[in-house]
């Protein structure tokens, strides 16, 4: 895959499954780092999405007659708790591709060694909850050797996109000891990322919501810096709005931004001038309610007009009707944060016609960054997410990439030749 990086045309820095000589007709067996950290309840996935974004490498290597052994991690389990079982997403996993997936509770013991071992050509083998063990998140080479030995793996492959941001045993340690390159699915999220970040069709829109600035910063100072306009919505307004003076009644505001705030606009004053609050648009208008409740109703207010005991929920209508106006016109937009408390249907409709402008404008390239926004779009879009260019598989990986930072989990990749 090709992208344009400051006016050269470069190709994916880093080698992929495209590069492994698995042509040869002996077995070649592939560890693959998948993100199966799916939202799961009483044993139940709540969505696939992550699962399904995996198949394209797993069906590469299977269709070369590769044997796998797939590993990830679940949740934030404190111990061995069975609720972050694995087991789930194998058998998911199995309808998905209609053929056998053994899954072995177990990750770097006898019993994993053995059931690779046993294993017949083109077997699937998914291991145990990485995250079962205390040294996945340190980074431990013994246990990335423990990975090697147990998985008795030709290849590496990382196709968890939504953990290359941190230096794990099964993200970076375990490159150390296999020749180790990318899946389909990262070099797909890393040139969709930054196709859209340094070669942008024009206009390019960026909007930028969810709850904190401080989540965001260096993503925010990074699209003041390409975009052509910036809008504001969700909690992350509240900042924006109290640092022009507005009163925000009782919303959630995040404090002692006011510095990063000051650094924010003075880099967009030296893009923008006079016009800088047609370059960073911040809502004219808020839905605000009581409580944060199903049952409250949604109000609309001007923001210089929200009361004391009011919160705000969403952006307004006027703003709804701004703000999809200047994105119905973009040629690129990079949406990162829900515009509202997306959980409660009443508070949802900000993002919801977003979602539709971008969704009924095939020549707008949309890139939605992963988390809440991926999940909101993901229950919006009876297609799934492919009503947009690009639906992002990691929260924290598409803002560290974004930001311009160098991913851990890519960096310690083999080198594109």
């Amino acid at each position: 895959m090709v992208i344009l990086i400051r006016g050269k045309t470069v190709g994916f820095h880093k080698q992929t499954v495209r590069n492994l000589p698995l042509h040869h007709g002996s077995l070649v067996r592939v560890l693959v780092r998948v993100d199966y950290n799916v939202p799961m309840a009483d044993g139940l996935i709540g969505d696939d999405f992550r699962i399904r974004a995996s198949l394209p490498t797993l069906r590469f290597l299977l269709d070369q007659g590769c044997s796998l052994v797939l590993i990830s991690h679940l949740g934030r389990p404190l111990e061995r708790e069975a609720k972050y079982s694995l087991e789930p997403t194998a058998r998911r996993l199995e309808e998905l591709l209609a053929k056998k997936v053994l899954f072995v509770d177990d990750t770097v013991g006898d019993m994993a060694f053995q059931a690779v071992k046993k294993a017949p050509r083109g077997s699937i083998i998914m291991l145990q909850n990485l995250r079962f063990d205390p040294r996945e998140e340190q980074n431990n080479e013994a246990f990335a050797k423990g990975l090697a030995r147990v998985s008795q793996a030709d290849y590496f492959v990382q196709d968890g996109f939504g953990v290359v941001h941190r230096a794990h045993s099964s993200t970076s340690a375990i490159t150390h000891e296999l020749p180790s390159v990318a899946g389909l699915l990262v070099e797909k999220e890393v040139t969709s990322i930054q196709n859209a970040m340094e070669n942008p069709k024009r206009p390019l829109a960026a909007v930028l919501g969810g709850a904190k600035v401080s989540d965001k910063i260096q993503v925010v100072e990074r699209l003041v810096k390409i975009a052509d306009t910036v809008l504001i919505g969700g909690a992350m307004a509240n900042a924006f709005l109290q640092y022009k003076g507005m009163h925000i009644g009782r919303s959630k505001v995040e404090e002692n931004q006011k510095s990063t705030l000051d650094d924010i606009y003075s880099s967009a004053e030296k893009k923008a001038g006079k016009k800088v609050d047609d370059f960073i648009v911040l809502p004219k208008d808020i839905a605000v309610a009581n409580e944060i409740a199903a049952t409250e109703k949604r109000k609309n207010r001007l923001v210089e007009h929200i009361h004391n005991d009011e919160i705000n929920v969403d952006i307004g209508e006027k703003t709804i009707e701004e703000y999809t106006s200047i994105i119905a016109k973009a040629g690129t937009v990079i949406w990162n944060g829900p515009m509202g408390i997306t959980e409660i249907k009443q508070f949802s409709h900000g993002s919801a016609r977003i979602a539709l402008t971008l969704a009924t404008n095939s020549d707008i390239t949309s890139i939605v960054g992963g988390g809440d926004t991926a999940d909101f779009v993901l229950g919006w879009d009876a297609r799934q997410g492919g009503s947009f260019s690009h639906v992002s598989t990691g929260g924290g990986a598409s803002l560290d990439l974004m930001a311009g930072k160098d991913l851990p989990g890519i960096e310690s990749l083999l080198d594109a030749r």
